[in-house]
């Protein structure tokens, strides 16, 4: 196992696939893939085993390789601890050490601690650009079996391109969010989209998963603040960072900024303690009832179960608090994201159902028996689509025994 994404250690990780051949067949656990070091035809020497099939290790799901833990995030570190998911050997990515002799995790916190705490052999690199962040965990040299000078920088993630379709989502998403609220949103251009609408908006906190470049323009211009936050007050809080130089340079030595493992930002004792927690996550399609299907698309493993349910719960138990699922209502030309019926598994059942946002507006499932689900959904779908969701709808759920009253034109 190794840091996911930004946080990989591509000296070590490179190193491994080079020397792939003189070693006794390994399984590998990967997250999101941001680099081209893990290839298909690896496969010879490696089992690849991971919770997503997010980024570049979608090659490793569509040759038929990657062997998916379909988990809830928050999970992670007990299966970690109980040795469900073995982690023999843990490579690390690290910052140099601090005046204390302590070295950060720099960019994840995230699965990675419960790795320490489990791991045989910690193998880690240091970088100068890796920065020194607040963290639950540091480490010393002591820490480490072996401790090498990384030959390579952290991989950057720039920010995904944002378009008309995704700025007209996220003003809907920002109408719907308080000043003073906490926040968390994933990766991409829709959550960095709803980033950049919410800069008029004041003293909102953060408490997220993964937070990119986004979140520095967000504090730049005094929108995020952290002021009114019921738990770590004045702290951004986060488990990874994914980014580009602009966030390490503000991650480093920043005292606003804790760097957590999941078994802290994931916990539902933690969000529901949160006071107006917005949760804001993404889907690949979601039906007219509140089910989100956020891993399978054309048939092909692309997403994960990962920590939307962790968060919109949490979001549903906060006081003031608001799980939002935000996705555009068409994937390319002709085909809907808002279905009469899945394609792929259900990642987030309908009574985890909030509120689902598309560029058409919001509709708010919570509470809401299936009728007024399906109206309130067919008024968010594209226009192009909703008389034949709605034909679809009645058919799909009279064969499921429900009772559907007739529809209400939208």
């Amino acid at each position: 196992m190794w840091g996911q994404a930004t946080a990989e250690p591509r000296t070590l990780t490179r190193a491994l696939v080079a020397q792939r051949h003189a070693l006794a067949r390994l399984t590998v656990f990967v997250g999101i893939g941001v680099t081209e070091t893990l290839q298909p035809a690896q496969g010879d020497a490696f089992n690849f085993k991971g919770y997503a099939a997010a980024g570049t290790h979608r090659a490793l799901a569509r040759a038929g390789l990657l062997d998916v833990l379909p988990v809830h995030y928050s999970t992670l570190p007990a299966l970690i601890a109980s040795g469900a998911l073995r982690v023999d050997v843990l490579m690390l990515q690290v910052s140099p050490a601090d005046t204390e002799g302590r070295h950060s995790l720099g960019l994840a916190g995230d699965y990675l601690h419960a790795a320490i705490d489990s791991a045989r052999v910690i193998l880690g690199e240091v970088h100068p650009d890796v920065p020194q962040v607040r963290s639950d965990r540091m480490l010393a040299t002591s820490d480490f079996h072996v401790l090498i000078d990384a030959q390579l920088p952290p991989a950057d993630m720039p920010p995904a391109r944002v378009g008309s379709v995704e700025h007209a989502i996220a003003r809907h998403v920002a109408g719907l969010v308080e000043d003073g609220s906490t926040l968390q949103t994933g990766i991409g251009a829709v959550p960095d989209a709803v980033l950049e609408a919410l800069q008029g908006h004041r003293d909102l906190g953060l408490h997220t998963g993964a937070a990119g470049d986004g979140v520095v323009a967000l504090a730049e211009c005094g929108a995020l603040t952290n002021a009114r936050k019921s738990r770590d007050a004045g702290v951004s809080v986060a488990g990874l960072l994914m980014g580009t130089a602009r966030l390490r340079r503000w991650a480093h030595r920043n005292p606003e900024l804790r760097l957590a493992g999941c078994e802290y930002t994931h916990a539902h004792a933690v969000l529901a303690s949160l006071k107006r927690f917005v949760a804001i996550n993404s889907a690949i399609e979601v039906d007219l009832t509140g089910q989100v299907n956020a891993e399978v698309a054309a048939g092909v493993y692309v997403g994960a179960v990962g920590g939307a349910v962790d968060f919109l719960r949490g979001a549903a138990a906060s006081r003031g608090g608001l799980p939002i699922v935000a996705l555009p209502a068409l994937a390319g030309p002709g085909t809907s994201r808002i279905v009469a019926q899945l394609s792929g598994p259900v990642s987030t059942a309908r009574s985890d159902a909030g509120v689902v946002v598309t560029q058409h507006g919001s509709a708010d499932l919570r509470g809401q028996p299936l009728a007024e689900r399906v109206r309130r959904m067919l008024a968010i779908a594209d226009p192009t689509h909703r008389e034949a969701l709605e034909r679809a709808a009645h058919e799909h759920l009279r064969r499921s025994g429900a009772a559907l009253h007739p529809i209400p034109s939208s």
